[in-house]
């Protein structure tokens, strides 16, 4: 299995050891699992079936704002 090296901060270190203790798994493990989250779009099974599940009138779109009373961006 490939490896990977970090740097970070001696605090966040300790964050992540606090987190990985806390789920009973190595540190490495624990990055790996937080890493595969985060890259990987994970949702239950027949999630997409909800779509469109719910009947029901109460559940309507908000009134959208008007584009032209927005703040002004900043241009590069």
């Amino acid at each position: 299995m490939p490896q990977i090296s970090l740097y970070i901060d001696e605090a966040t270190l300790k964050k992540v050891a606090r987190a990985a203790k806390k789920k009973r798994m190595s540190i490495s493990k624990w990055v790996a699992l937080q890493l595969r989250s985060r890259l990987e779009a994970v949702y239950p099974p027949h999630f997409g079936d909800l779509f469109g599940s719910i009947r029901d009138d109460s559940f309507a779109r908000p009134g959208q704002p008007d584009p032209a009373v927005d703040t002004p961006r900043e241009e590069f």
